[in-house]
Order: C-alpha cells, then sequence, then structure tokens
C-alpha cells in the first residue's frame, strides 16, 4: 500500500510518500508545496494543486493528515483548516481514503511520546526511513502522519479490526 501524509499548512504544506509493505515502512518521497504571497484563494488552490500533482506522480491509495488542533488565535485556526481542506479535497477527488490522526497520536507512533518536538519527529523519521539527511520539519511531519497510518493500518490487519476501526480520528 503507498500512502500519502499530508501537513498542512496555510504557507508551507508538507507532503510525504512511503510504501507498506510486509510490515516495513518504506521511504518513496516528500516535498514541501509553498504558496507564494498572494490572495489567500490562490494559495488554497496552490494548495490543492500541489497534492494533486503528487498524488498524480506517485499514485497513493490512503492519504493520513493531521486532524485540526485548537489555536490561541481563530484567524489562524480557520486559514489552516481551509489549508487542511485544500488538501484533503485533492485526495478525495481521486476517490482516496483520507484517515485523520490527532498531532499526538503521530508523535506517538513515531517517537513514542505524543509530545515530542519537531526536531525529535525529523530524528526518528530519519530513522525509521533510513533517510541520509533530515528532512525539514513539515515534510518529516507529513513523513510521520504516512508512517502512523501504516503502523495504525498494519495492526488493524494483523487482529482482523473492522473497517470501523480502521478510520482512527
Amino acid at each position: 500500500m503507498r500512502i500519502l501524509g499530508i501537513d498542512p499548512g496555510s504557507r508551507r504544506t508538507g507532503i510525504g510518500v512511503v510504501d507498506s509493505i510486509d510490515h516495513k515502512v518504506i521511504y518513496v518521497h516528500h516535498q514541501v508545496v509553498a504558496t507564494k504571497d498572494q490572495d489567500f484563494p490562490t494559495r488554497l488552490k496552490d494548495i490543492f494543486e500541489g497534492v494533486a500533482a503528487v498524488i498524480a506522480e506517485f499514485g497513493p491509495t490512503e492519504a493520513a493528515v493531521e486532524s485540526v488542533f485548537l489555536s490561541h488565535n481563530p484567524s489562524s485556526a480557520l486559514k489552516l483548516g481551509q489549508a487542511r481542506g485544500a488538501a484533503i479535497c485533492a485526495a478525495v477527488s481521486v476517490g482516496m481514503a483520507v484517515h485523520e490522526y490527532a498531532p499526538t497520536a503521530i508523535k506517538k507512533a513515531v517517537v513514542g511520546t505524543g509530545h515530542a518536538d519537531k526536531a525529535q519527529v525529523q530524528h526518528m523519521v530519519s530513522l525509521l526511513l533510513g533517510l541520509k539527511q533530515l528532512p525539514d520539519s513539515d515534510p518529516a511531519d507529513a513523513l510521520a502522519a504516512a508512517i502512523a497510518h501504516a503502523h495504525h493500518r498494519q495492526t488493524s490487519d494483523r487482529i482482523g479490526a473492522p473497517m470501523r476501526w480502521r478510520r482512527r480520528r
């Protein structure tokens, strides 16, 4: 199974792609969709098109995305939610299943603690995927989401969990 991980942001959206084969997670690709300083609707279009281009090139079958977290700034939270929606729409528009995970669940699956910092996530993603250098924080978070989904999916498959348990939020 090929998994697309998405770390949404209104200015920088991290994207990571991994393969999950025989209980192993294998690195495929990562990048950042960086939007230019332009009006917000155009930035959302750039996010949608950037994610759609990765989907077209690498053909993932499922997507994992961080769920929305609470923010002290309502305006920032709204923009993040809209960026997240643009990325999710790119996946759903081609029929992909999208699985949502809390940031703490992703960190726990990859680092072992739900309160890991960005440097710890980057380091563990690099170790788990055998990367020669640390990815930037945005694609590292996206790869972490994909790894977390691969681990949850593998566990569900092993224990024969029904599909409703596979769509963790």
